[in-house]
């Protein structure tokens, strides 16, 4: 516990002024640059909205954090067969490359199944693409645990993971702009990169379901779910939500999900409501919902 609540082991609490002052540093080279008139830049009601989501994902992501850690020390202490050492460098990076995968899954996992799109839905739903997008963040981050639970077995210890993962988020982060075009190739070859962050929040037909890459985009290319820029993409959700309330934001796709499963007419439609892909209706088979889609995916 004193390891998790320790700040210098905490990356997103130390880098939370970097996103600070690149947030505007972005804003004013939106305001003072020449730039494409395509560009949309910030506006403030959508900003302000991703940041007061940001700042509930800080208590969610707390509750979760504690919640989980519970649970993973229990079976670090009793179940794992080993324990792994926190201070070698083959460790940490073991972890960071197992996390990485672990995210590229997860990530995939509430994209393609309606349950976690209704909760992961809300990071997606603004129609801007800039460093305060990277605040909108959902405040139910449960279904990340289920993807987390094989490290402890694997003998890493629980306060790692969130150390790890936090490495994670914050290398994200930055991806979250359209002031930077593409890289260098080779970084563009096996990086996740802003191009091919922008894809994935793009609501255009070619675009939806791919680059669910956190840091290392070679895993979009090994499960073939990878999707090169091709133009500027049109972001936001399929069908717009039209509104600025967070409650919304967050729980609306709930709502959706929850009436539907009350209206089904057999337990086979209501449990096709919850774990088929978003959009999906009764009679579709799995590869017939993979079509452009309502509220629910973008």
């Amino acid at each position: 516990m004193q390891d998790f609540l320790d700040p210098l082991k905490n990356p997103i609490l130390v880098a939370s002024p970097f996103f600070v002052m690149t947030l505007l540093i972005e804003l004013a080279a939106f305001k003072y640059l020449e730039t494409d008139e395509e560009y949309r830049g910030y506006e403030g009601k959508d900003a302000r909205t991703s940041i007061i989501m940001g700042i509930g994902s800080l208590v969610s992501s707390t509750v979760f954090k504690l919640t989980t850690l519970v649970l993973f020390v229990a079976i670090s202490v009793h179940l794992a067969p080993w324990h792994l050492p926190t201070d070698t460098w083959w460790s940490w990076a073991a972890l960071i490359l197992g996390l990485d995968l672990a995210f590229y899954l997860q990530h995939r996992f509430v994209h393609r199944v309606r349950v976690g799109w209704a909760a992961h839905q809300a990071h997606h739903s603004s129609e801007y693409f800039n460093y305060s997008t990277a605040l909108r963040q959902k405040w139910n981050p449960w279904f990340e645990a289920l993807f987390w639970l094989p490290f402890p077995f694997l003998g890493f210890e629980p306060w790692m993971l969130y150390v790890a993962f936090s490495i994670n988020l914050v290398f994200q982060f930055f991806q979250h702009t359209e002031r930077i075009d593409r890289l260098w190739a080779p970084i563009e070859f096996v990086f996740n990169t802003p191009s091919h962050h922008r894809v994935h929040h793009g609501s255009d037909p070619e675009y939806l379901d791919k680059n669910y890459a956190g840091i290392l985009i070679i895993w979009d290319r090994m499960f073939g779910t990878f999707q090169k820029e091709l133009q500027r993409p049109t972001y936001g959700l399929t069908v717009p939500v039209d509104t600025y309330n967070v409650l919304r934001l967050q729980y609306g796709a709930y709502g959706e999900l929850f009436r539907d499963v009350h209206h089904a007419t057999s337990w086979r439609e209501k449990l096709g409501y919850v774990f088929m892909p978003p959009g999906w209706h009764p009679g579709e088979r799995r590869a017939e919902a993979e079509q452009p889609r309502t509220m629910s995916n973008a």
